[in-house]
């Protein structure tokens, strides 16, 4: 028999309502194009997806944010860098009156493609954290999941970010994410960083800032590998079992604004991939229609997958929630 897998009434067995905080962060998914397909990938993302924002949905987002005092524009993807608008982007936000933080969750190997060599430059230029995927210190691992010759890829554009004050600079800091290889949760965050310094620095010769663990997130690509596997019911299993509720005062979906390539409202990146509107007036609310008062009192729409953001030491985009 299926198990079933309610996170409200996990919230509502240990007594918790879920709310929101004043929001900290607008994470914006610039589309789903990307030079890669990651086995572990959520976004479904690939070389042939069309799924691109386009420049009025910048102008109206820039316009809008540049009208709110939201510290941290968080660019995903896919592969920002692949975006036409990117560079305009960053630039606005970063020359806005009031100073703001710009991160780029970057698939370092882009910047060996042809045609994306200013990639490095550009971001050191306007001072842009980076957070990157880096699955392993081991290549076959990484290869593993993000395909062949990525980790050779990644070794080459770190050290470039590198030369250029990434990990050394306080001012350029770059970020390595870990995702497991499989259906288990992340190890212990503050071990595997130490580690990961070790491995980088004697082998590789590269430094970079903290490491984020991230929890596999059942949808999308790596749900249909579990279902493959006929493994989705046990992962959910040890997501729902490892629930820990200490880990919602740090849940992004609290702070964070998450908004798709079309300027559409989610809670969070995960809820956007199921196509699950943050809760409002109507299903499809746009970013700038947001009065970020009234939107502090809007409900989180939560699902199954949540589990896995608030299992063991819990998981955002930030890495683990309790180290």
């Amino acid at each position: 028999m299926k198990r079933s897998y309610n996170f409200k009434d996990a919230l509502t067995k240990e007594g918790i309502r879920l709310t929101r905080k004043d929001s900290q962060i607008l994470q914006l998914n610039l589309g789903k194009i990307c030079n890669l397909t990651c086995s572990h990938c959520h976004v479904n993302a690939g070389p042939h997806r069309k799924e691109v924002i386009q420049s009025d949905t910048v102008t109206k987002i820039l316009n809008w944010f540049s009208m709110t005092n939201i510290p941290t524009l968080d660019l995903t993807g896919g592969t920002p860098e692949m975006i036409p608008d990117f560079r305009r982007l960053i630039e606005e936000v970063r020359n806005l009156p009031t100073p703001r933080k710009v991160i780029d969750r970057l698939n370092a190997t882009i910047i060996e493609e042809p045609g994306y060599e200013w990639v490095p430059e550009f971001l050191a230029r306007n001072e842009v954290e980076i957070i990157a995927s880096m699955p392993c210190y081991e290549p076959e691992n990484v290869e593993k999941q993000r395909g062949n010759g990525v980790f050779e890829k990644s070794i080459s554009a770190f050290q470039k970010l590198n030369r250029l004050g990434y990990g050394s600079d306080p001012r350029l800091r770059i970020h390595f994410v870990y995702n497991p290889s499989g259906d288990f949760l992340p190890p212990d965050q503050e071990y595997l960083e130490a580690k990961y310094k070790i491995m980088m620095k004697e082998h590789f010769q590269i430094e970079f800032n903290q490491l984020y663990c991230i929890t596999n997130m059942p949808i999308s690509r790596f749900a249909s590998w579990l279902k493959r596997e006929d493994r989705l019911d046990d992962y959910n299993s040890l997501l729902k079992d490892a629930f820990n509720p200490k880990t919602i005062e740090g849940l992004m979906c609290r702070n964070t604004i998450n908004v798709n390539w079309l300027g559409e409202v989610f809670d969070c990146d995960f809820n956007q991939m199921l196509n699950l509107p943050t809760y409002g007036k109507k299903d499809s609310m746009k970013v700038w229609e947001i009065n970020l008062k009234e939107f502090s009192n809007e409900p989180i729409r939560t699902a199954t997958h949540c589990f896995g953001c608030t299992a063991g030491s819990g998981s955002s985009c930030g890495g683990s929630l309790l180290n």
